[in-house]
């Protein structure tokens, strides 16, 4: 069991992913509607959700981890290869998609629009896969792990 303070910090995680994961999605509907202000303040508000998480994220890891260790996905066979190769997958992602969510948000900062949609349309799925699978790697570990 997660000892206080610690104990919310997984779940506002996965709210915090999950809220920039509805915040894309509502992004990409603004701008394919024509709603360029709307979409640009939903894709900031995106960019400051899965900032939020990313403190909470190393907060949580840097504090817990080093007190309590990591906690394990305690499911064996085939789910748990499924769950490595998603929590692998959303690591990666999440580091290599970090540089271009900054390169996107400044690209339309300097109205450079051409080159902000060709990047745009790359990071956008990437962003939101990584978004989701933090949600899905919340439910793994602290919904759906069997207990100890």
């Amino acid at each position: 069991m997660i000892e206080a303070p610690f104990a919310l910090q997984p779940f506002v995680n996965a709210l915090l992913n999950g809220s920039a994961a509805v915040l894309l999605v509502a992004g990409l509907v603004a701008i394919k509607s024509g709603q360029r202000e709307r979409h640009a303040w939903l894709m900031r508000a995106a960019f400051i959700a899965s900032t939020a998480f990313l403190a909470s994220y190393l907060h949580y890891h840097f504090g817990t981890e080093r007190e309590l260790g990591p906690t394990p996905f305690r499911v064996e066979g085939p789910l748990k290869t499924a769950y490595l190769v998603m929590l692998a997958s959303h690591v990666i992602l999440a580091i290599v998609n970090l540089p271009m969510v900054l390169r996107v948000l400044w690209l339309a900062h300097k109205e450079r629009w051409s080159e902000h949609v060709k990047l745009a349309k790359l990071t956008f799925p990437i962003w939101l896969y990584v978004s989701v699978t933090g949600v899905l790697v919340y439910l793994c570990l602290y919904v759906w792990n069997p207990p100890a």
